[in-house]
């Protein structure tokens, strides 16, 4: 979906771009750690870094320095930064709350939505998709934490719902997404985290020809963790972008 582009003329201050590459060199010195710790592959996990809180140059400089991943929460402020399409390569991850009347423009912006979390939702998007002629790429997002303030599905919805994703001939699911609430001790998350996974597995039993291997979890604050319980997506903003 992101098209080729031409070479950007903005750039970042000199300073503003050396913090920037200081602060991503540090953010995969922590991931390689964590993925070692629990004996895994630092290329197993992918860093979707969040640009929702920075303009487009600051967008442009992380991709020179290597991201490739990118992650936006709404689809009108995705619209706009994203005029001039991303590199060839890029990808695009809308992990904000999607309201089904945002469905078209979503759908031909973003490569995959993280934040599927209910019925009308999923048919909004198959009926796009279907439009379009493409298959969607989708995470199902689970408040394992049950936050009233917070997007997902309860935990003992996302069974009906996978069967949903899964039975769909334009929607791919691949796995789950959720957000646990921001704890001073970032080991408080651990059990958040331990949850999705289990409930990923559970699914992957239920649906074995459905590839779920995808676990988006874990931001800025404890994403360390959540790659030592088996994260293979993490969104980290603030830790990359600074602010």
């Amino acid at each position: 979906m992101n098209g080729e582009s031409t070479a950007s003329s903005r750039v970042l201050e000199p300073s503003l771009a050396s913090g920037l590459a200081d602060r991503l060199e540090a953010v995969l010195a922590d991931v390689a750690a964590a993925a070692r710790r629990a004996g895994r592959h630092p290329d197993d996990v992918t860093i979707v870094a969040v640009s929702k809180t920075v303009d487009r140059p600051a967008v442009d400089e992380a991709f020179a320095l290597g991201l490739r991943h990118f992650g936006e929460n709404r689809v009108q402020d995705a619209a706009r930064k994203f005029a001039e399409p991303l590199p060839a390569g890029a990808v695009l991850h809308l992990i904000g709350q999607l309201q089904s009347n945002k469905a078209k423009p979503a759908v031909a912006l973003f490569d995959i939505i993280e934040s599927v979390d209910r019925p009308s939702l999923i048919d909004a998007l198959e009926k796009e998709a279907e439009r379009r002629g493409e298959r969607l790429a989708v995470l199902l997002e689970v408040n394992v934490a049950r936050e009233p303030q917070k997007a997902g599905c309860a935990p003992e919805q996302a069974s009906a719902l996978m069967s949903r994703l899964v039975q769909s001939p334009w929607l791919q699911p691949q796995g789950l997404m959720t957000m646990a609430p921001l704890f001073d001790v970032p080991e408080d998350a651990r059990p958040v985290f331990v949850s999705l996974r289990t409930l990923r597995d559970e699914l992957a039993s239920e649906h074995p020809a459905a590839d779920l291997s995808l676990l988006s979890m874990g931001m800025s604050n404890d994403f360390r963790v959540a790659i030592e319980e088996g994260a293979t997506t993490v969104r980290i903003g603030r830790a990359i972008f600074g602010g």
